[in-house]
């Protein structure tokens, strides 16, 4: 299998095009960018203070799954009311590459993850858990906030010696949750995506990490896959995805958490975190903490023990 840089550099010839949406109402943001995701390698979401709306933005190949995105905007616009109308424009892959790199440098999380981008030479690093990782190949960079609640929620909950025998990332983009779990507890980690291309690069990840053989990277929907059937009951679970598909998910959530369990979920806005909350709540769990990062929220929930 191809390394993650020769992928790296077979897809800077690629024409690309940025593809945005604008003035969206909070409560509309999920929702695009989840169509947005359906098609386009990398989206970002940017918040206009003056009108206080959001602008969601992705890059794809240029035209690459017109069909595809069509419906899940459509989708989108039912859901929330919003009928907002997609525009686009051409840019070149390689000047989108170095803009990329050029705006990626170190990270530090919280006080104990770092997130290196492989063009930044190593340093010593005291205390700190150190990611290899470059933006722009799934999602899951470090720099999104959810993502970074849930390393802040991970580390928190690290420190409070809690067993993470079987741990599951779902969702898993990039690998990032699944090797901050197996570097830091030395644990095998179950990761799942429904994208394959986001599979492949969580497996490169993880070898560039030195954690291959401890992440397993799985293409799976949800729950119902065999290989997360298998691992139940799992001590720790992470869910950064959205807010809808979570509450889809609280009864098998539930159900595959060990008694004691810790489930952390992030891919919600703050608005949202009462009906997911409340999700979860009916099937007994409970919430140990919410962990704000901008507009966006992250759950830590615990299944009695």
């Amino acid at each position: 299998m191809r390394d993650t840089y020769a992928m790296q550099r077979d897809r800077r010839a690629d024409p690309l095009e940025t593809i945005w949406l604008d003035a969206l109402p909070e409560q509309a943001v999920p929702a695009f960018e989840a169509a947005l995701q359906t098609v386009c390698r990398s989206v970002a979401l940017f918040r206009d203070e003056a009108t206080d709306t959001w602008r969601v933005e992705g890059v794809r190949p240029q035209g690459a799954g017109d069909a595809e995105l069509e419906g899940a905007l459509a989708l989108a616009a039912a859901v929330t009311g919003v009928d907002a109308a997609l525009q686009g424009a051409p840019v070149e892959a390689e000047g989108w590459l170095a803009r990329t790199v050029a705006s990626f440098g170190e990270q530090e999380i919280g006080g104990d993850f770092l997130i290196r981008p492989t063009h930044v030479p190593p340093r010593l690093t005291y205390g700190r858990t150190v990611l290899t990782l470059d933006a722009g190949i799934a999602f899951g960079s470090g720099e999104h906030a959810s993502t970074r609640g849930c390393l802040i929620a991970f580390a928190r909950a690290a420190k409070d010696r809690r067993p993470m025998r079987r741990v599951l990332d779902l969702g898993t983009g990039s690998g990032i949750l699944a090797m901050a779990a197996a570097k830091q507890r030395k644990r095998r980690v179950l990761a799942t995506d429904i994208e394959p291309w986001s599979v492949r690069v969580a497996e490169q990840n993880a070898r560039m990490n030195g954690v291959g053989a401890l992440v397993r990277a799985r293409l799976a929907d949800g729950w119902g896959e065999r290989h997360v059937r298998a691992g139940r009951p799992y001590d720790l679970v992470f869910a950064n995805i959205l807010a809808r598909p979570l509450c889809a998910m609280a009864k098998h959530l539930a159900a595959g958490l060990a008694p004691g369990g810790t489930a952390i979920l992030a891919g919600l806005l703050g608005t949202q975190a009462r009906m997911v909350l409340a999700a979860h709540r009916r099937q007994g769990l409970r919430l140990e903490r919410a962990l704000p990062v901008g507009p966006w929220t992250t759950l830590v929930l615990r299944k009695a023990a």
